[in-house]
């Protein structure tokens, strides 16, 4: 019924819990980021993560001071395959062989890279390569602070001519992501720690050209640091995502990039003059970040969510919060929230100009045989 009368569709007609997207400022923070970037030597190369959404991504292309996309499982990997992009980074180390094919065959198709920070990976890479007759880009992933994937910058040299000892593999550069920075409040702090975790990137990159190994690509940062890595003269692209939605964690930052991404929910009781229920909770809101506030009025706070309910201390007498009243919900983190949803309602004001699918959500299985 919704889908025949779209263009009639007003925002009190989604049917709730749903993710909304303000067009408008989806479109100002996608032209924001792409004017940093084109006159800088440096460019974008967006993460698909934030938001899954096929559409999302070529809104960003199409806007330039791009070099293609950044994606973070093989499964967004083939859905961008599937969807025409040409270049692809999946900035996430590859470890078990089924997945390693899944990547091999894809770069049959377009030109992929992928992190590693290990032999094994590579030779898993190189296996699958040779296999279904496909070349893979490689970036050495370096661990630049952040405790999680990567290598120190001395072991870089070494890895890295494995990659060039592989006939199936093209050495393409390194990766760093300062993670620990990105979220950083205060500025100066940020600016610091960034500069220091960039540091070891470039101990790696000279290391690397040291040994008489070509380094063509260095990528790095995220939204929260992309004016602070996206100026370094070594760095030839940043890896941000959230800027194009934006989030709680994020928006308190102060980066000039606006919230375009609310949980619409119903209040669906007011049984206390104190509190009002509304209809989305833990399954349609991630809370990592923290728990979420209530657009339409600042006097009311979200005191916990449910599975399927958010309890609010409300003020009473407040008509925005009346029962059967719509209201909107802060995302606070923007990945994982969009994950659980399957759609993104696109609205122009009050008016629904269209529905989107979050097509690369979920680890399950795709149509081809992937997952």
């Amino acid at each position: 019924m919704l889908e025949a009368k779209r263009d009639r569709v007003t925002r009190d007609e989604v049917p709730t819990p749903a993710l909304v997207v303000d067009a408008s400022v989806l479109d100002a923070n996608i032209s924001k980021m792409a004017s940093y970037f084109a006159n800088r030597k440096t460019k974008l190369r967006p993460h698909f993560k934030a938001h899954k959404c096929v559409e999302i991504a070529r809104a960003q292309i199409a806007k330039g001071s791009t070099v293609g996309l950044t994606c973070a499982t093989v499964r967004e990997l083939e859905v961008l395959r599937e969807a025409g992009f040409p270049d692809v980074l999946l900035a996430n180390e590859i470890s078990t062989q089924d997945k390693a094919e899944r990547v091999a065959n894809v770069a049959r198709d377009i030109s992929v890279k992928v992190a590693v920070d290990s032999r094994r990976q590579i030779d898993l890479l190189e296996e699958a390569c040779s296999q279904v007759g496909g070349e893979c880009g490689v970036l050495v992933d370096i661990n630049v602070g952040l405790p999680r994937c990567g290598i120190p910058p001395s072991r870089a040299p070494k890895l890295a001519q494995s990659v060039v000892d592989s006939p199936h593999l093209r050495f393409e550069g390194l990766m760093g992501y300062e993670g620990h920075c990105v979220l950083l409040e205060d500025p100066q702090l940020r600016r610091d720690n960034t500069l220091a975790a960039m540091d070891l990137l470039l101990e790696a990159k000279e290391a690397v050209e040291a040994a008489g190994i070509e380094v063509r690509i260095v990528s790095a940062g995220g939204t929260g640091t992309y004016d602070i890595t996206g100026n370094l003269e070594f760095v030839t692209e940043i890896q941000a995502g959230s800027y194009v939605l934006m989030d709680d964690a994020y928006y308190k930052l102060g980066l000039g990039f606006e919230r375009g991404l609310y949980l619409l929910c119903t209040v669906i009781s007011r049984s206390s003059s104190a509190i009002a229920v509304a209809d989305g909770g833990l399954k349609a809101l991630s809370t990592d970040h923290g728990l979420p506030t209530v657009l339409e009025s600042k006097e009311a706070k979200v005191a916990f969510l449910s599975d399927e309910h958010a309890t609010i201390l409300a003020p009473p007498d407040r008509s925005e919060l009346e029962e059967g009243s719509k209201i909107h919900l802060t995302v606070t983190h923007i990945d994982p929230t969009i994950n659980m949803h399957d759609e993104l309602w696109v609205l122009d004001g009050e008016k629904v100009v269209d529905v989107w699918p979050i097509a690369a959500r979920g680890y399950g299985r795709r149509s081809n045989g992937g997952c």
